[in-house]
This record gives structure tokens, C-alpha cells and sequence, in this order.
């Protein structure tokens, strides 16, 4: 491997949370969120040499059916790609802190309802000061005892691996990395990211009475409207529990323009 850097710690027995996200970053090289492709077979052949040079053992076969075994172990959703929690779920990860908000955070509506409360000055972002609390939070509901370093690296470390754009801040997109994919209803929007203008129109268009909120019924026809629009399927189930999600943002069954906004604008208001 000529001219590139000895991928770090695929050795160790254990990993302490930013050891896994130094070998995360050293493997996603394009930073897309998955390792895939060559990228993917990279990472597998360090891995296996990092094994066998670590005295563990490892099966014989040919290359291309390791690998094939590997990633029907591994790859929980099947799509060819390995996501961080499933890297997380490969590598020694110390108390795996990635699987335990993972398993806190179970639905995107419980995750919802935790952004709520962070993103305390409605801005769209969580800020490094209020992720350690909502970090805490997690911690304490998973049951996990943590010390105040302890907190520190995992509030250093989740920053490091969902601040895509190094602002200090992590945007709602960002943060709802930390969810299992399939429960990931942010990622269904995201080929169907509004503009500001865009985004002002069809809520002007549903906040029929100027009230600057609309309600679930609204809500739902307003998601509808989108997938149309997009020309996407959306089946009933789906759009059922979408509502849900975003209306875990609502106050009193009220859902207030700038907290839609998050959910469905490119970019979070200013």
C-alpha cells in the first residue's frame, strides 16, 4: 500500500470511541457516510490482515467469498455498503456508545421528541453545549454509568462524525445519522429538499387561515402533496408514521412554520 497511511487500531482488542472514528474516516474516503466499493474491499483486507497478524483466526476461502459472507453478516439492511452503526457492530467498539443511543433512540418519533428539547432556541441545530446534555440524557436512560471526561470524548467524537461542515453545530440531518436507517424518515425527504421560497409557498398554501401553524390533518395532506409533486411512491403506512414523526415536533397539535422548516427546507432557517 503504497504511499498510504497504515489504517490505525484494526488490531486492538477494544476501541475507545474516536480510535473507531479515526478508522471510520480513514475507510469512508469520499466522507458520503458509507464505506462502499473499493473502499469497502480496503477496508475488508486490513481488516483481515490486522486479524491474522493479531494471532485471531481467520476462515479460509478465496477473497470474494470472505467477503460475500462477511457482508451478509454484517450488512443489516443489504444494500451493499456498510453504514457506522454497522461498522460499530464489526469493530470491539468500546460499550459500543453508537449501538446504545441506537437502541434509546429506537423510533424517529422518540428521537423527535429529544431534538425538541435540545434544540432549545428552535434554531435547527444543536449546539456542542447541548449535545453533552442530550448526550447525558441518553446515557442515563440507557442506564450507562459515564464520567465527565468519559462525556467529553463522546461529545468530541459524535461532533466529529456528524458535523460534516465543521461548524461546531450538528443540523437535524446530521444528528439523525445517529438513527437505524430504516427508521430514518429524514433520509426519505432528502430528494425532496425545498427552497426557502418553496417552502414558504405550500405552507402559505396549507396555513389557510394565516395562523403560521397547521395541524395533523394538514400535515398530511401537505406530505402528500410533496410526494406527488416528487413523483414518488408513498404508501399509507409510511405517510402514517412520517406524520407522526414530524408532528412530534408540534405544541398542543400544532405544528409552527419553523419547525417544518427544519424537517423539509436544504437549508435550516437562519
Amino acid at each position: 500500500m503504497a504511499g498510504q497511511q497504515q489504517p490505525p487500531y484494526l488490531h486492538l482488542a477494544e476501541l475507545s470511541a474516536s480510535q473507531f472514528l479515526d478508522i471510520w474516516k480513514h475507510f469512508d474516503a469520499d466522507g458520503n457516510g458509507y464505506i462502499e466499493g473499493k473502499e469497502l474491499e480496503n477496508f475488508f483486507q486490513e481488516l483481515e490482515s490486522a486479524r491474522k497478524g493479531a494471532g485471531m483466526e481467520t476462515k479460509s476461502g478465496s477473497f470474494g467469498e470472505k467477503m460475500k459472507e462477511f457482508m451478509q453478516k454484517y450488512d443489516k439492511n443489504a444494500d451493499g455498503k456498510i453504514e457506522m452503526a454497522e461498522l460499530a457492530q464489526i469493530l470491539p467498539t468500546e460499550e459500543n456508545f453508537l449501538l446504545c443511543f441506537r437502541q434509546h433512540v429506537g423510533s424517529s418519533a422518540e428521537f423527535m421528541e429529544a431534538w425538541r428539547k435540545y434544540d432549545t432556541d428552535r434554531s435547527g441545530y444543536i449546539e456542542a453545549n447541548e449535545l453533552k446534555g442530550f448526550l447525558s440524557d441518553l446515557l442515563k436512560k440507557a442506564n450507562r454509568p459515564y464520567d465527565e471526561p468519559k462525556l467529553q470524548e463522546y461529545t468530541q467524537t459524535i461532533l466529529r462524525m456528524f458535523d460534516l461542515n465543521g461548524d461546531g453545530k450538528l443540523g437535524l440531518s446530521e444528528m439523525s445519522r445517529l438513527l437505524p436507517v430504516q427508521e430514518n424518515f429524514l433520509l426519505k425527504f432528502q430528494g425532496m429538499k425545498l427552497t426557502a421560497e418553496e417552502f414558504n409557498a405550500i405552507f402559505t398554501f396549507y396555513d389557510k387561515d394565516g395562523s403560521g401553524y397547521i395541524d395533523e390533518n394538514e400535515l398530511d395532506a401537505l406530505l402528500k402533496d410533496l410526494y406527488e409533486k416528487n413523483k414518488k411512491e408513498m404508501n399509507i403506512q409510511n405517510l402514517t408514521s412520517y406524520r407522526k414523526s414530524v408532528m412530534s415536533l408540534a405544541e398542543g397539535g400544532k405544528l409552527y412554520r419553523k419547525d417544518l422548516e427544519i424537517v423539509l427546507c436544504s437549508e435550516p432557517p437562519m
